[in-house]
């Protein structure tokens, strides 16, 4: 496993994670297709915030599983906690230090729009099954305000 650093745009927020870092994760959903970010998940134990724990800011919507974080300075996004695993957590790669060669990944594209369960598997795998504990995150996307997000 290799320890990567990142950050948001001002540098008020600070983390490192280590991981072997060889699948990363799309997503259509509401919010990521207007963030634009590209994610790799890891176990708690693997990310850790050195800096800036209190400019963080929770956004949640519909479910109120998911807890995607923010600066509150800057507005960037650094990582959540995943709908349909949130004991893991999901690092917007864009916030490494180094960039990051998407060609020697593999980029899983998940289908938020439709909540594609069978891609949830796949995406998952980065970690050990014991760590995705199934719950209601893997029903039906069937908020129908979430048709009202995507019109703003």
């Amino acid at each position: 496993m290799k320890k990567y650093s990142g950050g948001c745009h001002c540098g008020a927020i600070r983390f490192e994670m280590e991981t072997d870092l060889k699948k990363a994760v799309r997503c259509n959903c509401s919010l990521c297709r207007k963030k634009g970010a590209l994610m790799h998940r890891v176990k708690p134990e693997q990310f850790k915030i050195l800096q800036g724990e209190n400019d963080l800011v929770l956004y949640q919507f519909n479910t109120h599983i998911a807890k995607h974080f923010f600066c509150r300075r800057c507005g960037i996004y650094t990582h959540h906690h995943p709908r349909s695993a949130p004991d893991l957590i999901a690092v917007n790669l864009n916030c490494l230090d180094d960039d990051v060669d998407e060609s020697g990944l593999e980029i899983i594209c998940f289908d938020g729009k439709k909540w594609d369960t069978t891609t949830l598997q796949k995406i998952n795998e980065c970690c050990e099954p014991s760590a995705v504990k199934k719950s209601d995150a893997f029903a039906e996307w069937d908020n129908p305000k979430d048709a009202e997000y995507d019109k703003l």
